[in-house]
């Protein structure tokens, strides 16, 4: 046989063993990560359900109170409850129609009321008030 040819077999089977292993790293790592990122996208899509009109809520209901508040604050519905502002009326109705759960809904009442009587008093501004909001611990 040729020996440029054996070389070439050599090299060959070498580049291939190489790109195999490489790719099947790389393999790896992207369903370690894809995984993972799928997964932290939708830790909280089991607490949505849709009402009787297909709005989106929250069923905040058998959940303890640490984990109501990670949920709305990765919550899509937060976003939405934010527009709102400044019709506190909309915001209490929003929060009675689209949140389930009768501590969380009470913890977010009580602060859509205080935040109400702080802005329409002067002592916060818009955007404290809309910090106030958004800042629900």
């Amino acid at each position: 046989m040729d020996r440029t040819f054996i070389l070439f077999v050599v090299v060959g089977v070498g580049f291939i063993y190489f790109i195999t292993t490489f790719v099947g790293e790389i393999q790896k790592e992207d369903d370690k990560f894809g995984n993972t990122e799928y997964i932290l996208k939708h830790k909280y899509d089991k607490y949505y359900s849709l009402d009787s009109i297909g709005r989106d809520i929250l069923m905040l209901s058998d959940v303890d109170e640490k984990t109501q508040t990670e949920v709305w604050q990765n919550s899509k519905l937060k976003k939405e409850f934010l527009n709102l502002f400044p019709d506190f009326d909309a915001m209490k109705r929003f929060t009675n129609e689209r949140i389930r759960g009768d501590v969380f809904q009470k913890k977010l009442l009580k602060i859509i009321e205080e935040t109400e009587g702080q802005f329409f008093a002067g002592t916060l501004n818009a955007e404290q008030a809309k910090q106030k909001l958004d800042s629900l611990k």
